[in-house]
């Protein structure tokens, strides 16, 4: 049985045993946020998770920052598939 992060981490992974590119790691966090989003929905006032959803965003902002600098074709490529800029 595949789970959903093992799709994910296949989908946007640069080579075969990769599991730690930035494509991925955004990929990952993107999920994570996408989960604590619903999350705080219902639980208006759980302000321990949204302090983590918020460096959640800080760093997937920083990774998208770095992978930018480092090659545009998969910066593209992760923002694209992600549906995060429009």
């Amino acid at each position: 049985m595949v789970t959903k992060v093992e799709k994910i981490v296949e989908k946007y992974r640069v080579h075969k045993k990769d599991t730690g590119s930035p494509d991925v790691q955004v990929a990952l966090l993107t999920q994570r946020i996408n989960n604590l989003t619903g999350h705080l929905k219902i639980h208006k006032k759980d302000f321990h998770s949204r302090r983590g959803l918020i460096l959640m965003v800080g760093k997937r902002r920083r990774l998208l920052k770095y992978l930018l600098r480092k090659s545009l074709k998969r910066y593209e490529k992760v923002v694209n598939g992600l549906k995060l800029r429009k």
